[in-house]
């Protein structure tokens, strides 16, 4: 059964950063694109950002410049590297294996003064 377990969520200020850890038991992990997702309360989930096999790499328009996503084939894991946080990033922030129903637990994120 494959699982994916996010890790690295927490309460930051404004301005901070945050590096989120999503760890896939996954075969052949490095043929799938991974993504993350978010869903703050209240608001449907939303796609934040993509990272295909070959590394291509797509962002939302409200975290392009600060987020940044990546994977190690290796540790069969990918990040979320999220700087210059706001408020508005709160929210509960999912993995998922692309073109799949496979989606992590979900790890909290908070970014409050």
């Amino acid at each position: 059964q494959v699982q994916l377990v996010e890790s690295g969520g927490g309460l930051v200020q404004p301005g901070g950063s945050l590096r989120l850890s999503c760890a896939a038991s996954l075969r052949s992990f490095v043929n799938y694109g991974m993504a993350w997702h978010r869903q703050a309360p209240g608001k449907q989930r939303e796609l934040v950002a993509t990272i295909s096999s070959g590394l291509r790499t797509t962002y939302a328009e409200s975290v392009k410049g600060r987020f940044t996503i990546s994977r190690d084939n290796g540790k069969k894991t990918v990040y979320l590297q999220m700087n210059s946080l706001k408020p508005e990033d709160t929210a509960v922030y999912y993995c998922n294996v692309m073109s799949s129903n496979i989606w992590g637990q979900g790890t909290q994120v908070t970014v409050s003064s």
